[in-house]
């Protein structure tokens, strides 16, 4: 993620912030620019770039913003749409009847739109399915309750389904402790979903597939029988030395969907560092240092980016025990899952290289 300020009283801002604290201007979201910037109302309801870039051009906020302030984008004055590039993406929300719901739905949107800024950084932004049926991307939040069977998190054909009980914090506790899990939060979701739709979209029937079966396995095993599997017998006991998750473990998608994940997860933390001029410099020569030059994403040497995020989280893990929290980074990194995440720093560096051209 990208530092932000205000444009107006320069104050630093954050990516969900619709107001700046020091000055009081209205602040959105531009996906053309990938910036926040700041706005002032005009008499007839539109509101006005006061971004030095494009300073005096009118925008509308997204209707999700005006009616639920759920959303914090903004939309070129003349575009036909009301719903923003994110919010056109969902196409079921939960029953606005609850408060609670309200909550839940607005942090599911906010999860989403930090992914899709990620995606944007590695130049893929999905399309929507109103525009591309057959390729797009489309999300629903489903609340359990509603039907006679339970929601399901999952990706069907570009249509990744999240059940809204994922964005209630002790709910997700509870189950991560059921599972066992080291790490589940609703970021992660999305990011582990997305995995899946860009599977897809890059490896399936690519030349790239040959190489995903070397690494992660021959996906055309049967799905089900190994989700099953995995649920009656759990993971191996070795699944630390080959996966960088026990779940990943169950199938090659799977591992496929958690290594993307975890790629997602390194490359905006390096770039939040990286922006905020983030550097180490121990006291000890042998200990691990920090100078990250470039955002992680234009680094061809993916053992380069490995070397900053080894120092990153060693001193991330450092701090918080120090305040007395868990690790905030609980992974072993084991060769292969280093091989398979490299993989995955291949293919999307091609792809951005692909739409260069």
């Amino acid at each position: 993620m990208k530092t932000f300020h205000c444009d107006k009283c320069s104050q630093q801002v954050f990516f969900e912030n619709t107001l700046c604290f020091n000055c009081d201007s209205t602040l959105g979201y531009q996906p053309a620019t990938r910036s926040i910037n700041s706005f002032e109302q005009t008499e007839d309801g539109l509101w006005r770039s006061l971004n030095r870039i494009d300073e005096g051009k009118l925008y509308k906020q997204c209707s999700n913003y005006v009616q639920h302030n759920v959303c914090n984008w903004m939309l070129p004055a003349d575009d036909p749409h009301e719903l923003c590039e994110s919010c056109q993406l969902t196409v079921i929300i939960p029953a606005l009847s609850t408060e609670k719901n309200h909550t839940l739905w607005s942090r599911l949107e906010t999860a989403k739109r930090r992914l899709l800024f990620s995606l944007a950084t590695m130049n893929l932004t999905p399309k929507s399915k109103e525009v591309e049926p057959e390729t797009g991307l489309a999300f629903q939040f489903l609340e359990d309750g509603v039907t006679d069977q339970c929601v399901m998190t999952g990706h069907d054909n570009g249509l990744i389904t999240l059940n809204i009980a994922e964005a209630d914090p002790a709910e997700r506790e509870r189950t991560r402790e059921q599972m066992h899990e080291r790490y589940r939060t609703l970021l992660g979701h999305f990011r582990h979903e997305s995995g899946h739709y860009y599977f897809d979209r890059l490896v399936a029937d690519s030349a790239w597939i040959d190489e995903f079966r070397t690494l992660f396995g021959d996906e055309r095993q049967d799905y089900g029988e190994a989700l099953k599997r995995h649920y009656s017998e759990g993971p191996a006991a070795d699944w630390e030395s080959h996966f960088v998750s026990s779940y990943a473990s169950s199938h090659p998608w799977e591992d496929w969907a958690e290594t993307w994940a975890h790629y997602l997860h390194m490359m905006d933390t390096l770039e939040t560092a990286h922006a905020c001029g983030l550097s180490l410099n121990p006291i000890k020569p042998d200990e691990p240092s920090l100078d990250i030059t470039a955002p992680p994403i234009k680094t061809a040497s993916f053992d380069d980016t490995l070397n900053d995020w080894f120092a990153l989280t060693y001193v991330l893990n450092s701090l918080n025990r120090s305040i007395g929290m868990p690790d905030s980074y609980p992974f072993k990194l084991s060769t292969p899952v280093l091989e398979k995440l490299g993989f995955v720093h291949k293919v999307v560096r091609a792809q951005m290289a692909q739409k260069k051209v």
